[in-house]
């Protein structure tokens, strides 16, 4: 027994330190690193339900072993039966309690945390229609006009990824429908995904949902996260998050007409046009566009800016 206890106090200690894992990682127990205030409050109840559920697991293994350890059958046994202790009512209660409260500690907060997601703020900084459709996405920006008139939209084709421009530090509410069967909007770093119905309002779903703000630039794959057909492990699109000062300069592009084509500037060029390295590269996504044609996609072909 001294020399299992020994191997096993080795082993905890020398585990840790092999896997290559940051402290940071190992308290994250497994959770994705988020992007967002909401993501980030759900990874703390991860975190401490993790814990909570680890501390109530020493326990009860403790126990286990403890009971195997010092209640085995021994040599010089005279094949009696040990001390029973059922029908132990103060036992019983104290087992009862504990997991009753445990549970309530859990569900409050649960439900916390789960209030503090689906809270929307009266005056979002920015609006995004999100409409999702086989086997792709539509994003349009109600309040901001077009040189048409028309608000700014992307749209996502076989040959383009729908690029999702969205600003760090602010305030930006989603409002999301389906043209045609129920779709998800993932973003992993948000941590939480979204259904995406046709027709929310006859489906009674609240289409309208908001983050408090992306915490850093960067460039983040999404996905549809809702078996809808058979391209739905292609219908992608990508999110580039830009501080502030360069999301309104990519807006006030989005308005004009592109001199050089004669057209209205699409998220691709006008990213282009902002002249801030990778991250406002058309040509540096995280994921790539499948045709959805049935026609096999060369390995050559270019990857094209979101339109």
């Amino acid at each position: 027994m001294t020399r299992a206890a020994k191997v096993a106090g080795l082993a905890a200690l020398v585990v840790p330190f092999t896997t290559g894992c940051s402290v940071e990682e190992v308290l994250r127990f497994g959770w994705p690193v988020g992007v967002t205030p909401q993501a980030e409050a759900m990874r703390e109840l991860w975190t401490w339900s993790a814990i909570a559920a680890l501390v109530v697991g020493v326990i009860t293994w403790g126990a286990m072993f403890w009971a195997m350890a010092f209640h085995r059958r021994r040599k010089d046994d005279d094949g009696s039966l040990p001390r029973q202790t059922q029908y132990n009512l103060p036992l019983e209660v104290v087992f009862t309690i504990i997991p009753t409260v445990i549970v309530a500690v859990l569900f409050g907060f649960t439900v916390n945390v789960q209030n503090y997601v689906d809270t929307d703020g009266q005056d979002p900084d920015v609006r995004v229609d999100v409409t999702a459709f086989q086997w792709n996405w539509e994003f349009q920006y109600p309040d901001n006009p077009g040189p048409n008139g028309e608000p700014i939209s992307t749209l996502g084709t076989s040959e383009t990824i729908p690029l999702l421009v969205l600003p760090t530090e602010r305030r930006i509410e989603f409002i999301q429908h389906s043209n045609d069967v129920i779709h998800s909007f993932f973003v992993p770093e948000f941590l939480f995904k979204r259904d995406v119905f046709p027709m929310p309002e006859v489906n009674d779903q609240d289409n309208v949902w908001q983050i408090d703000g992306i915490q850093r630039e960067g460039a983040f794959v999404g996905r549809c996260a809702e078996l809808c057909g058979s391209y739905h492990a292609m219908m992608n699109f990508e999110v580039r998050a830009l501080e502030p000062a360069l999301y309104d300069r990519w807006i006030d592009l989005r308005s004009q007409v592109n001199p050089n084509t004669g057209a209205p500037y699409t998220a691709g060029e006008a990213l282009a046009e902002l002249n801030c390295g990778q991250l406002c590269s058309p040509e540096a996504y995280t994921t790539y566009p499948f045709a959805t044609d049935r026609v096999q996609r060369s390995a050559s072909q270019p990857v094209t800016s979101g339109s």
